[in-house]
């Protein structure tokens, strides 16, 4: 399968912005739309995916837990039925603004904490799944972790993420951090092309881990995501 790059993007809030989504569409295959919850509004969704359609870029779903405030990047307590209704909702409003557009909805990836709760606890993970059962769309997550092992086994196309711009611990684990810090691009390129040859990531200690590349991500919050992502797409257009 070809390696795609994605983005999470479309982070905008009225007159507040974040991110160069018009520079980083064109280096890009999949876009992760963010659905309000965390970031965004009905006006930059509408503009984000008609940015999306003048690329030829496939859209997605970015839901969050309900925290404007914090970035969707602090964890929570929340059911399995209340958190599925509050992805349900938020995905719904973005295949709203597909259709305005005569688009369809590529894929579903959470965000934020909720992507790191997901990936180790079975009832958020069956709760996403839950959502997806709505939209039947393939969710993006992390390989070695319950994303891997519930959402193939409830039914849903399973795509691997590697990340670009976020260091990895020993334990394979992702550090996010409510701001991100820029990258030297020319590593994080290497770094890239190495999670798709070899299957292997770098840990902050030096150490090797698992990893697996079926798309892989940056994020548009990074401050040379434009960077990052142009060295990454140089480096990697063999296997895309």
């Amino acid at each position: 399968m070809p390696v795609t790059i994605n983005c999470d993007m479309g982070e905008s809030f009225g007159l507040w912005r974040m991110g160069d989504d018009a520079g980083l569409m064109p280096l890009i295959h999949i876009a992760n739309v963010a659905c309000g919850f965390h970031a965004s509004d009905f006006d930059h969704m509408r503009a984000t995916v008609r940015l999306a359609k003048t690329h030829g870029v496939k859209v997605g779903a970015h839901p969050s837990l309900p925290d404007l405030q914090g970035f969707g990047r602090r964890e929570m307590k929340i059911g399995r039925e209340e958190l599925a209704n509050c992805i349900i909702y938020q995905v719904g409003a973005l295949c709203g603004f597909l259709k305005a557009e005569g688009m369809e909805l590529n894929h579903i990836k959470p965000h934020g904490s909720l992507y790191g709760m997901a990936a180790r606890n079975e009832e958020i993970a069956q709760a996403v799944c839950d959502a997806a059962d709505v939209f039947k769309v393939p969710l993006l997550g992390m390989t070695g972790t319950l994303h891997e092992k519930v959402y193939p086994s409830r039914g849903h196309g399973f795509v691997a993420e590697f990340y670009a711009d976020l260091e990895y611990r020993p334990d394979g684990s992702l550090i996010v951090t409510r701001e991100h810090d820029a990258k030297d691009p020319d590593l994080m390129a290497a770094r890239c092309v190495r999670a798709i040859t070899e299957g292997k990531g770098t840990a902050t200690d030096g150490s090797d881990i698992p990893v697996r590349c079926d798309s892989i991500c940056i994020h548009s919050d990074t401050p040379n995501a434009i960077d990052i992502a142009r060295a990454v797409r140089a480096a990697v257009q063999p296997y895309t």
